[in-house]
């Protein structure tokens, strides 16, 4: 059985994320500069592999006051943290075409250990061809855990800014050449 490399297309994949904004709503962004690669094998998915890289500074929630913010000490410090990253340690067959990949997030210099759950989109030949697979995961934070606690009361009650990160991640990866496993 081989395993096969798959890179991200991250021309068509996103990270975004999204956290309550005084209570009544939520504020979107997203993660414009990331790279990374899927080691998949088919035979044992046990033995499949996830790891990426997030550029802090590319976070864009469509406010530049808002980013420059977040960039800052306050929040993911890029000066002192200029990446984020993921690195799988598990990775669970489902059933179902799902599988769930437990493995270390490190925001601003914290890691912790984070669980997103996967759905597979299907495998498609494309125009050039190549071999393409699709995936959808969805996990949420809390951004308290990574050091990241700024935050304001409200006159009226709660903060400004929710503790709670929900995560969702749509990727498009392309297949590379195949490696015998050993």
């Amino acid at each position: 059985m081989s395993t096969a490399s798959w890179k991200f297309d991250t021309a068509h994949s996103n990270i975004t994320f999204s956290v309550r904004h005084m209570v009544v709503s939520k504020t979107r962004g997203k993660f414009a500069k990331w790279s990374g690669e899927l080691v998949f094998d088919p035979g044992d998915v046990a033995k499949s592999k996830i790891d990426v890289t997030i550029d802090a500074a590319s976070i864009d929630t469509n406010e530049p006051q808002r980013d420059e913010h977040l960039r800052s000490p306050d929040f993911l410090d890029v000066q002192k943290h200029p990446h984020l990253t993921f690195r799988s340690r598990k990775v669970q067959d489902l059933g179902d075409n799902r599988v769930r990949v437990t493995g270390d997030l490190t925001i601003a210099g914290a890691t912790r250990e984070v669980v997103l759950e996967v759905e597979s989109q299907g495998r498609a030949k494309d125009p050039w061809g190549g071999e393409r697979a699709g995936f959808s995961a969805r996990t949420h934070i809390d951004r308290g855990d990574f050091g990241l606690t700024y935050n304001k009361a409200l006159e009226a009650g709660g903060f400004l800014v929710g503790t709670r990160v929900d995560i969702e991640i749509e990727i498009e990866a392309v297949r590379q050449a195949s490696v015998q496993a050993a």
